[in-house]
């Protein structure tokens, strides 16, 4: 139990997820720009922003994954801004793990 200096208590801590601590609200910033600017189709429409969540093949997010990882490889090597191919990876990774844990 933690009382705080006003009186207030609340249950322990211990042991719960900390999200706070655990994500990077720059990189989160920056995934969500990312996933907005690519909402756009090649016909002009726009995606819903969960289209992603409905559910697309291992071997699809694989594939893209390794893709932007040669980007980022080849970025990290010979110079260059690697935000872009970094959200990439994390769009692909974020999705396997999506399929890997959905009930």
């Amino acid at each position: 139990m933690r009382e705080f200096e006003s009186g207030a208590t609340r249950d322990d801590d211990e042991g719960k997820l900390d999200y706070f601590g655990f994500l990077s609200p720059f990189a989160l910033e920056r995934f969500a720009k990312y996933m907005h600017e690519h909402r756009i189709q090649s016909d002009g429409s726009m995606r819903d922003s969960d289209n992603w969540k409905k559910g697309i093949p291992e071997d699809e997010y694989m594939r893209s994954l390794f893709r932007h990882f040669m980007e980022v490889w080849l970025t990290y090597e010979f110079g260059g801004n690697m935000e872009e191919p970094l959200c990439a990876m994390l769009f692909n990774v974020q999705g396997l793990l999506h399929e890997s844990v959905k009930p």
